[in-house]
């Protein structure tokens, strides 16, 4: 699929499909549900990525599970993340002594994970896990290691599935990635 004019030197292709994203997150769904049997876990979503992977995660448990939201902005713009991370908007309800499933879209360089580690820690839960749909390990900076994993992928900019490029992209039902298109 070409991109429109500011895009004109990349396409995007596909790098998951809706099925096997469906079939995936059945799995961890079902994963999820036997660890946590008899409690209910608290899902806080990493917005603004992370949303259409934690509905259908929601989805496919079959215990009951709470749901919060923290929005951290590590991208200012374009594909490399700046570095810096920073709570834009935080959660809305009490984590302490509840098991906690941080929910993210992408582990990457593990330093937004790292940062939100240490915040939510600090409010003392009873524990404290993560789920990631997207493992780029090729590009890891701090030593984070999910304990839910949907897909590893190679080190490519990836959109789609609630993933964006400067909040383009995020309605894709697939995850694709954007490729160099060789000028003629």
């Amino acid at each position: 699929m070409p991109m429109g004019n500011a895009f004109s030197a990349f396409s995007l292709e596909v790098l998951l499909d809706a099925s096997q994203l469906a079939a995936r997150i059945r799995e961890l769904g079902e994963e999820i549900s036997n660890d946590y049997h008899g409690r209910t876990p608290h899902l806080v979503g990493v917005l603004k990525g992370a949303w259409i992977f934690m509905a259908d995660l929601v989805r496919n448990l079959s215990i009951e599970a709470t749901v919060d939201f923290l929005e951290i902005q590590s991208y200012v713009a374009g594909t490399t993340s700046s570095g810096e991370v920073k709570i834009t908007k935080d959660l809305d309800l009490c984590i302490a002594g509840r098991d906690v499933l941080v929910v993210e879209d992408i582990l990457d360089t593990g330093r937004t994970y790292h940062y939100l580690q240490g915040v939510l820690s600090a409010h003392k839960p009873k524990s404290l896990k993560l789920v990631t749909l997207l493992d780029k390990t090729a590009r890891r900076a701090v030593p984070v290691k999910p304990d839910y994993v949907g897909f590893q992928i190679p080190d490519v900019f990836v959109v789609g599935y609630g993933l964006d490029y400067n909040q383009q992209f995020r309605r894709l039902r697939e995850v694709r990635y954007l490729r160099t298109v060789a000028s003629v």
